[in-house]
């Protein structure tokens, strides 16, 4: 069916353990047939993330597919807490591919996205045509991830909507400093759901933190280069960054840069972990590598 005013069908489709899962799929423009676009979110969010930017990417004539990941927005939550995992949010997809008869896709994937998309082109490399990693890598500052470890699963007191506003700003602001008071109240719609007794609750399963508490300290500073040159070396990849990231650093991208010599980048001043990808820097570089993938 087709979501009201909004421009996406609502798809849903079945994990390879039975979950159900769901998907903003964005019908492309009018234009030549081309490879579409499956964008994946980060840990703790949802396809909302992407409501500024797929519909244009769409409008442009290629179909785009958002994804809620197990356990966020509409898709199913996981019995298992332990399935909360990159390669296991791969298979995910590639059962999305199969069962909607997509054998190559664009990949977009935000912070945990981008780790999925490195999983997925290690386990399925003919899947993906090329890549948008935004504010990822193979490696990540220390800093960043644990901060974002720090709140991610806890839970939070929300009564009112004004007050998913303020935890919404007080989580972020560090990454969108110039954001309105407006801002983050469309911001902690996003991010929240209406709960069972009417007020706001985070929009994922507090479990996805289990798989990263039971790793420990070591997981908090992942060494995915291999995936990473498995990814960049055989197709487009771009790469965008938060001019202020504090998860991936100068030195982090500088590194990437250098293993990827032919890799795009564009950075998005004054924003941090991570862009939405509608500045106008993202969107620019966004739409010029887009230009150039068949």
């Amino acid at each position: 069916m087709v979501a009201p005013n909004t421009g996406f069908a609502e798809r849903r489709w079945t994990s390879p353990d039975g979950l159900s899962l769901f998907a903003r799929d964005y019908a492309p423009g009018a234009g030549p047939a081309k490879p579409p676009l499956i964008a994946i979110h980060g840990l703790t969010r949802n396809s909302a993330d992407f409501e500024g930017i797929a519909p244009l990417i769409a409008q442009s004539g290629r179909r785009v597919l958002a994804l809620d990941v197990r356990g966020r927005g509409r898709s199913d939550r996981a019995p298992d807490p332990m399935t909360y995992t990159p390669d296991v949010y791969a298979r995910d997809v590639i059962a999305l591919m199969e069962q909607a008869g997509i054998e190559r896709a664009v990949f977009m994937g935000t912070s945990m996205g981008g780790l999925i998309t490195m999983a997925l082109t290690a386990m399925r490399p003919k899947a993906v045509v090329a890549a948008i990693l935004n504010d990822i890598g193979p490696e990540v500052a220390p800093e960043g991830l644990a901060r974002i470890a720090a709140y991610s699963g806890q839970p939070v007191e929300t009564p009112t909507w004004a007050a998913a506003a303020d935890y919404a700003k007080r989580i972020n602001a560090v990454a969108f400093p110039h954001y309105t008071d407006a801002d983050w109240s469309a911001f902690a719609r996003r991010i929240f759901r209406d709960g069972t007794e009417g007020t706001p609750v985070l929009d994922y399963d507090p479990d996805i933190a289990v798989p990263i508490r039971a790793a420990g300290a070591k997981a908090l500073v992942p060494n995915l280069w291999p995936w990473f040159r498995k990814l960049a070396k055989n197709r487009p990849t771009l790469l965008v960054r938060g001019g202020n990231s504090d998860l991936l650093s100068t030195e982090i991208a500088a590194k990437m840069r250098k293993a990827a010599p032919d890799m795009d980048y564009a950075e998005v001043h004054g924003v941090g972990h991570a862009p939405m990808l509608d500045e106008p820097e993202a969107k620019a570089a966004i739409f010029e590598f887009l230009a150039g993938v068949d």
